[in-house]
């Protein structure tokens, strides 16, 4: 199995407890993990506050984002594959891609600039 590379806001602590909750279960069942944060943006050829907007996984030389990123690294989980499929369900998908793209990202980057503000 193709190892998974994910780059997350790790300056989120929401972002981060999950991305880590992930990590433990994927060292637990053989899945290896890149986990890349914000200072490694550039390698994923984005700027800090560009990938600080969305959640990613590349596997295979492919980038995925959003609910899509999720679901590729759901499906290789166990615990979680459940979700992968039933996120994949057209009309599930749809409104999960939606909730994603235009609240969950949105809140938590809005989160993110407040943080970012704050420590300037």
């Amino acid at each position: 199995m193709a190892k998974l590379r994910v780059l997350h806001n790790d300056t989120c602590p929401i972002c981060s407890r999950e991305v880590a909750a992930y990590d433990r279960l994927a060292r637990k069942s053989g899945l290896e993990l890149e986990i890349d944060g914000l200072d490694a943006a550039l390698g994923w050829g984005l700027d800090r506050d560009s990938a600080a907007q969305s959640f990613r996984v590349e596997q295979d030389g492919q980038r995925h984002e959003g609910l899509d990123a999720f679901r590729l690294l759901w499906a290789r989980l166990p615990g979680w594959r459940w979700l992968a499929w039933l996120t994949g369900l057209p009309v599930l998908h749809w409104l999960a891609d939606r909730a994603y793209r235009h609240l969950a990202a949105p809140a938590l980057y809005a989160l993110h600039r407040r943080r970012q503000r704050r420590g300037a």
